[in-house]
């Protein structure tokens, strides 16, 4: 919308002091004519922009104009700026508008936080793209159209049809009540009811979404947090689980917290190893969990578990083994 365009534009200036036309114009990602014309528009409108000729030209605002969010004391402006560090806006299509609304805040606060507030938040990292191994996390990748609708229809409480393609199955259309939106680790998921039933998607899934006039049928208030703790639990608890009896070395035990979907039993060993009771979500789930480990972990049962591992290990063993 223009409206929000020109606020952009001045809130740019106020930050970088002078732009040219071109580097207003990528910022805003429209045209350079554009801008332009949304310069005479903030003029006429009573905004103090003014243009600078020259090679190191551009567009200004004279000095003193700008407004003030007062009432945040140092700590509280650099929680809104931590919080607008977060991914999480753009698992749900909110990722520019997070943008612009931080923009917004630096900008309104008072100067004699707004410096030293911005150069705290520079030295606080939230949830960084790779972890110390390098291993990348990736953020699924929704198409904003289908996100823009899900969420509309979320926040508005109307039903929502979603083209949902769901694990080894075929994509198919199906109406649901939608309750809330769920974002962990940059994963988004849709918690909703159909026919009554608790449903939970993935919005990596839904490949379409169309949000209808009818009233979802939903209670007016809903905590979010439990419903999904809720949802967690019975994940967890469903489907073809498997429970292994294993030893660990302590030094791997929250390597295999971070595979296993539940620790029922534990003890340490009088060797300084611990026995665990651990559910897994299927055999594949148990086995790959146990090879990551490596000599570092034993699985005393079932049998079918060692029996794969020791497979698996005596395979490696006569790719790799010493040629004739």
């Amino acid at each position: 919308m223009r409206a929000d365009r020109l606020v952009s534009l001045v809130l740019l200036l106020r930050q970088h002091g002078r732009l040219s036309a071109v580097a207003l114009a990528r910022e805003l990602e429209v045209s350079t004519r554009t801008v332009l014309r949304d310069i005479e528009a903030l003029s006429s409108a009573g905004v103090p922009v003014y243009a600078e000729r020259g090679r190191h030209g551009g567009f200004a605002l004279l000095p003193g104009f700008r407004t003030e969010l007062t009432g945040l004391n140092h700590d509280e402006a650099l929680a809104l700026l931590i919080a607008g560090s977060r991914r999480g806006a753009h698992a749900f299509g909110l990722g520019s508008a997070l943008a612009s609304a931080m923009l917004k805040v630096v900008d309104a606060l008072p100067e004699s936080y707004r410096d030293t507030a911005a150069g705290a938040a520079e030295r606080l990292l939230i949830d960084p793209e790779t972890d110390l191994l390098s291993r990348r996390l990736v953020a699924e990748e929704v198409p904003d159209t289908v996100v823009a609708e899900v969420r509309r229809a979320v926040l508005a409480g109307h039903k929502l049809r979603i083209h949902y393609a769901a694990v080894d199955q075929s994509p198919k259309w199906r109406t649901v009540d939608p309750i809330g939106l769920v974002t962990v680790r940059d994963q988004g998921y849709l918690l909703a009811t159909r026919s009554g039933e608790d449903r939970t998607y993935r919005l990596s899934r839904v490949l379409a979404a169309q949000e209808l006039a009818e009233p979802a049928q939903r209670p007016d208030r809903v905590d979010l947090d439990r419903a999904w703790q809720e949802r967690s639990t019975r994940f967890r608890t469903g489907g073809d689980q498997v429970t292994v009896l294993l030893r660990v070395n302590p030094a791997r035990r929250e390597d295999l917290l971070g595979t296993a979907l539940a620790v029922r039993a534990e003890e340490a060993d009088s060797d300084g190893w611990l026995r665990m009771e651990v559910a897994f979500q299927d055999s594949r789930h148990a086995e790959w969990a146990l090879w990551q480990l490596s000599t570092n972990a034993e699985a005393l049962s079932p049998p079918w578990l060692r029996d794969s591992l020791r497979n698996r290990a005596t395979a490696l063993a006569t790719r790799y083994g010493v040629s004739s």
